[in-house]
């Protein structure tokens, strides 16, 4: 996670009592308002105000629940009511407090563990002795809970433990990643008997460190147009676009061990089209209705024939990891489980339309796609849904924000409305 992101977190977590603001949390940062909601959006998958409310509504449920009076908890996280309180969760969780412990409040699966279990750990790898070993644990920040419990050993290791259906479906994954040329954080170094894990009550794996992230922290917008994809360091979006292709063709090989699970991007869009034009008309914008019509028609069509698989979700410039200048990777997979068109991890990469000129943005996009094709061919379908896909990624994020944040619904909105304006210019980027 960005440190910006982290550091945004921790000041809310400390201050759920008093009132907390974008406008806040972005100076903090230094970004603008609009570019700090975009980032942590992408981050959290919430927008600021949500992440805040739920956070309130958990902290306020925890210490009702440990027989604290219910009113006076939930004066103190800013609400008038309980009534108002109990109106605010159910809208959040779908059921009522009561409810939701009844169902959700279980310990976590993690066990706690001494240096001096660690180190009986470690001893099945044939590694220096005597090596710090630091906790390096990730929690999920909207459960507050453990998702990732593992230790950084010296320099160069990581000793990571989760649910057994987690380690296995990752050392696969791992595995099929290296014989496309491609390192992962979860290749496993062998132990002394050979094997690729310590089994035992749990499952705990070595690893080594993979690289590093092609943007460590976030740019902003006007960084991000000054450079042809995110970061000099990186190598051409050609090559990024073959990265991603070696990929998929790995994810392809697990996706029936994995089972994921399935998205549809076409109904995503076309779900947010009466917010669409609902935002459309309170900015005083305007769109040909034809262009809907286009893309419940020729999209609907288009997407029941492309090619559909395992994909990675969120391939960007801080989990595309380099070395040398070279991509060798792309971490972060562990995180989603979606089977989806292959086109979206290409639009993704991209970046989104509206964070740069369309001088700059078309001739990166075609270079990624260009690279994709090139180790792992587009179909015919692929090639004309690429404008489609970029409309829905804006309508799913115009419905997503919302009037939430303001400044990044203008520019989708804007984006979307040149994107209807400018169709001829994406028809022939391959």
């Amino acid at each position: 996670m960005q440190n910006f992101v982290q550091s945004s977190l921790e000041y809310i977590e400390q201050n759920l009592k008093t009132d907390i603001t974008a406008d806040e949390l972005a100076a903090m940062a230094n970004y603008s308002v609009g570019h700090f909601c975009r980032l942590f959006a992408h981050a959290m998958d919430s927008t600021v105000a949500s992440y805040i409310l739920k956070r309130r509504l958990d902290h306020a449920l925890a210490e009702i629940s440990s027989c604290r009076k219910a009113i006076d908890v939930v004066h103190e996280y800013g609400f008038d009511t309980y009534a108002g309180f109990y109106k605010a969760f159910v809208k959040m969780y779908g059921c009522s407090p009561k409810k939701y412990l009844s169902i959700y409040k279980k310990s976590e699966v993690f066990i706690m563990l001494s240096e001096k279990d660690i180190q009986s750990i470690l001893g099945n790898w044939d590694i220096p002795n005597g090596l710090k070993i630091v906790d390096a644990s990730t929690r999920n920040w909207k459960t507050g809970k453990v998702e990732w419990q593992m230790w950084k050993i010296g320099d160069d290791y990581y000793l990571k433990t989760n649910e057994r259906s987690i380690m296995v479906k990752n050392v696969k994954i791992a595995k099929a990643l290296e014989k496309e040329g491609l390192a992962s954080e979860f290749l496993p170094i062998p132990t002394t008997a050979g094997n690729d894990y310590v089994d035992g009550t749990q499952i705990f794996l070595l690893t080594k460190k993979v690289g590093e992230p092609l943007v460590a922290e976030p740019l902003s917008d006007e960084e991000i147009a000054a450079l042809d994809y995110h970061d000099k360091r990186a190598e051409s979006p050609y090559k990024l676009g073959q990265a991603i292709a070696r990929l998929h063709r790995a994810l392809k090989t697990v996706q029936d061990d994995v089972k994921p699970y399935e998205g549809n991007k076409y109904r995503s869009g076309l779900d947010a089209i009466p917010k669409v034009k609902e935002y459309l008309q309170g900015q005083g914008m305007t769109i040909d209705g034809t262009f809907f019509d286009d893309y419940t028609q020729t999209f609907g069509a288009l997407y029941e024939k492309m090619p559909k698989q395992l994909i990675h979700g969120n391939p960007t410039g801080d989990t595309v990891v380099y070395e040398d200048g070279n991509i060798v990777g792309i971490k972060g997979y562990e995180i989603y489980n979606l089977s989806l068109v292959r086109l979206f991890d290409l639009i993704w990469c991209a970046g989104e339309i509206n964070t740069r000129s369309i001088d700059e943005y078309l001739p990166m996009l075609k270079e990624i796609l260009r690279g994709y094709d090139s180790l792992n061919s587009l179909t015919s379908e692929e090639k004309q849904a690429v404008y489609y896909m970029l409309c829905a990624a804006a309508m799913d994020c115009i419905a997503y924000v919302g009037d939430d944040t303001l400044d990044v619904l203008k520019r989708n909105l804007k984006a979307l409305v040149f994107l209807a304006d400018n169709k001829g210019m994406f028809s022939n980027l391959l």
